[in-house]
């Protein structure tokens, strides 16, 4: 079942989305050589106290975890994409780090996602990071109302595969709201005019990430961090969006990035 929201119920959300934006672009500024994960951890744990925000992640307990997750921000690093837990691993020169986070504040949550590489950059590396923020840009160009959720996908993929990059559809993106997961599933890989046809007030996480040289994924023993199979790189860009007669309105970007993804 999906829940429209209303434009007031949008704005609740954009408010939230505002503090994870800003949370994502303080662990990049932090994210340094020598600055250990658990640090950063930290940093976001007593930042989401201040604001009296709820973390979506803390005794978060789906089917493929190994326990309830205890942590309020996912950082995975270099072949690491997707739910890696903060662990005592100091950042090194050349780490390729992405950060998660999905927060609620007053009842309405906002998800997002960022890449970023640490010290020096590694040309395909870049290449990497910047493929999946265009995928990105791409899928929220075309969330509007009376298009398919086929298209979303379709978009992300063809940037990928533009890049040269191969997609796995067994993690994407999804509805949220009142809740972090709410339907409907957005896959990052299908075929345009398919799927639902998307309204004003649905809200959305679009999510593509891509691994360099495989689609294929690992769980770590701790069965929370998702690897690419092969251990080549990885990289993660999502926002949360909201589809409004007026276009897509990107609910978790900072107004000083209005031009970017």
């Amino acid at each position: 079942m999906i829940e429209l929201k209303s434009a007031a119920e949008i704005e609740r959300m954009r408010t939230t989305g505002q503090f994870v934006a800003q949370m994502l672009a303080e662990v990049g500024e932090r994210a340094q050589v020598g600055v250990n994960l658990l640090y950063l951890e930290l940093h976001v744990r007593e930042r989401i106290r201040e604001r009296g925000a709820e973390s979506c992640y803390w005794d978060y307990a789906p089917s493929f975890g190994r326990g309830p997750f205890r942590n309020v921000i996912c950082l995975s690093v270099n072949d690491a994409v997707l739910h890696g837990l903060p662990h005592d691993y100091t950042l090194r020169d050349g780490d390729v780090l992405t950060a998660d986070l999905a927060v609620g504040i007053d009842g309405w949550v906002a998800d997002a996602a960022r890449t970023v590489i640490v010290g020096t950059a590694a040309a395909e590396d870049v290449r990497l990071v910047r493929a999946t923020e265009e995928a990105l840009a791409a899928g929220i160009e075309v969330a509007r109302p009376g298009n398919r959720l086929g298209d979303v996908s379709a978009a992300i993929e063809a940037v990928a595969t533009a890049h040269g990059y191969s997609v796995n559809r067994e993690f994407g993106g999804h509805g949220l709201g009142r809740t972090m997961h709410e339907d409907p599933h957005v896959s990052n890989a299908g075929r345009a005019g398919r799927g639902m046809t998307l309204r004003a007030g649905m809200t959305l996480a679009l999510e593509p990430w891509f691994a360099a040289t495989t689609d294929r994924i690992v769980f770590d023993p701790d069965g929370w961090t998702i690897r690419s199979a092969d251990g080549s790189r990885t990289a993660h860009s999502e926002h949360t969006i909201a589809i409004t007669d007026d276009g897509p309105s990107v609910l978790t970007r900072l107004p000083q990035h209005a031009a970017s993804a």
